[in-house]
């Protein structure tokens, strides 16, 4: 499990503190609501981040635009890592998360004269999922996952993951080196974060390319958000 959040402009939640009051009744996740001020005195909020919160967010932002249509508000995903980036560098308002800010992120932000408020949304799974096609295989071990998705890993065959497994090419898909979930899970499977398997993989901050790439493909196995 992964908490998911948004990183707010201080300014942001002053401002709409007026629409947390009109939102209550429209959606559950009045938390995300707080996130969604842009700066003072702007009619446009850039929202960037996890990939996991996006959809969250998107709906969301197509809510706030309900009650202000004066505002335009633009939701895309680069990842969390690449969102951080984004947002210390000045160029989004409300950063999407699926990990907390690292140290380094953080004091990105203080250079840069960037306050902020954490707001976790949800807590949300990491799914392993392979092909419909797949008739072998209903679970993985978490030592058979680090085998696969390992630094340096060579494994490139069903039937080297577990005797009795057949001799089908693994078709690998997971999250990008941006990606928030990428970082946790590489941290709790393989045992230290950042460090997981470029060899044959296909990476990609967008989930839908991985589910359609797994789908796809009768070898397939990947990884990502449960939603």
């Amino acid at each position: 499990m992964s908490v998911k959040g948004n990183y707010v402009g201080e300014e942001a939640v002053n401002e709409m503190k007026r629409f947390v009051m009109a939102a209550l009744g429209v959606t559950f996740l009045v938390g995300v609501s707080v996130g969604c001020g842009g700066q003072k005195g702007t009619s446009s909020i850039v929202i960037d981040g996890s990939s996991t919160v996006f959809p969250v967010t998107q709906r969301v932002a197509e809510e706030f635009e309900k009650v202000d249509d004066s505002v335009n508000v633009s939701v895309a995903y680069s990842g969390t890592g690449g969102g951080f980036k984004k947002f210390y560098g000045g160029s989004t308002q409300i950063s999407n998360a699926s990990r907390p800010i690292k140290d380094k992120e953080a004091e990105k932000c203080q250079e840069n004269g960037i306050e902020y408020i954490e707001l976790p949304v949800a807590y949300d799974g990491i799914a392993v999922v392979v092909s419909k096609e797949n008739t072998w295989c209903d679970y993985l071990t978490t030592e058979e996952l680090k085998t696969v998705f390992q630094a340096g890993s060579a494994v490139k065959s069903w039937k080297e993951v577990r005797d009795g497994f057949p001799d089908v090419a693994l078709d690998l898909y997971a999250p990008g080196r941006d990606s928030g979930t990428f970082d946790y899970f590489t941290k709790k499977i393989n045992g230290k974060e950042g460090s997981g398997r470029d060899e044959n993989v296909t990476a990609s901050e967008n989930d839908d390319i991985l589910v359609r790439g797994v789908s796809g493909n009768k070898g397939g196995l990947g990884y990502f958000g449960y939603a």
